[in-house]
């Protein structure tokens, strides 16, 4: 293998592939960035045998071939070269070296077979469609902060992706639902063409996030390939291949209440800044935070047996009977961190039910809480 390649491409595509690759490995090849040489492109793979991320850069062939070389490492030399430099690698009779070189710079990294380096896109995925990249991100970024982090309910530990009816009209939708069992958060998008018939899937934290970091702007597009067992997401030079979940994930609809008789309209700035303020005194393991509803009024309390007490009162749009109900002080930023309206609406239905809260400007999502005894 000998190739020449700008530094800049070369770097782009290493801090993409290198993110998957653990430090500590047992396996010590999956430390490793495959580099294969191919005509007039360089194609670099990295794996941690649950995700494999793939992409392609130009670049100058002048002998086909591939190796493996230590993928941080690598990333590192190219990160601390100048801009506009042009590298070259080259690995001569000894395969077990991979000679780099750029302007007065010399490296050799060690190789490893590249026959030995895991394939992971191999396998028919039954079921692809095509989507933006906005829509796509918007589906992770509204849900993923409710992925439950509890290794013991492994099937919690991603996001629910499948075919759904909308409630209302009974359009038929994408839809992503994540939750830790105290909160649920849920969105969607009109169902792509070519998705209906898709097997309801469970996409990983890792993946999740992986995939919110390759895929840039809101007007690429990326295809979607799935089957019960793994999911690849294709945009541009890059393909990122994924593992699923297999678990069943449980019947969230069942915890979403449909028949509130209380609704509480409430600016989210300045909701968000009041539950901020408040909880600084709260418990660290609770968090607990009280909302004592009146007419035209909320009133924030926290009391800590420790430290003392705190309490603010917000102004809000409510008509119904006083209520007091009890929830975690950081659920309740999280849920308020995804608003993109100036206020918020929340469904409720007494101290002990679970509470829905909506964006009035994102018809299209939703967010459950479950109320804490205080």
């Amino acid at each position: 293998m000998r190739v020449t390649i700008e530094r800049s491409a070369f770097l782009k595509a290493l801090n993409h592939v290198q993110s998957v690759v653990e430090r500590r490995n047992t396996i010590p090849i999956l430390s490793n960035v495959l580099v294969q040489s191919d005509k007039d492109k360089v194609r670099l793979t990295a794996t941690d045998l649950d995700i494999e991320i793939v992409e392609t850069v130009p670049a100058e062939t002048a002998r086909n071939g591939a190796a493996t070389v230590p993928a941080h490492m690598l990333y590192d030399i190219v990160r601390k070269l100048p801009d506009g430099a042009q590298l070259e690698l080259e690995q001569g009779p000894d395969a077990g070296r991979v000679n780099i070189k750029a302007g007065r710079s010399r490296f050799q990294l060690q190789a490893l077979p590249p026959e030995d380096f895991p394939d992971l896109s191999s396998g028919e995925l039954g079921n692809s469609f095509t989507v933006s990249s906005g829509e796509l991100r918007r589906l992770i970024e509204k849900t993923r902060f409710a992925i439950s982090t509890e290794e013991t309910r492994y099937y919690l530990n991603g996001i629910y992706l499948h075919q759904a009816k909308e409630h209302v009209s009974g359009a038929a939708m994408l839809r992503a639902v994540a939750t830790d069992g105290h909160r649920l958060a849920q969105s969607q998008v009109a169902l792509p063409e070519g998705a209906s018939g898709m097997p309801g899937i469970i996409v990983p934290r890792k993946t999740v996030l992986e995939v919110v970091k390759l895929i840039e702007g809101d007007d690429t597009e990326v295809q979607v390939s799935l089957s019960s067992s793994k999911i690849r997401f294709a945009a541009g030079n890059l393909v990122l291949t994924s593992k699923l979940i297999d678990g069943t994930f449980p019947d969230y609809e069942r915890v979403i209440p449909r028949n509130h008789d209380k609704t509480l309209e409430v600016d989210a700035k300045s909701f968000s800044d009041a539950v901020d303020r408040v909880s600084t005194i709260s418990l660290e393991k609770s968090r607990a935070v009280k909302l004592m509803l009146a007419e035209g009024r909320m009133t924030l309390v926290v009391n800590n047996p420790d430290s003392g007490s705190a309490e603010e009162e917000v102004a809000v749009d409510y008509t119904k009977d006083p209520l007091e109900i009890g929830f975690n002080s950081r659920y309740l930023l999280d849920v308020a961190g995804q608003i993109t309206a100036d206020s918020m609406r929340f469904e409720l239905q007494d101290a002990g039910s679970p509470t829905v809260v909506r964006d009035p400007k994102d018809e299209q999502s939703l967010y459950v809480l479950m109320p804490m005894r205080v």
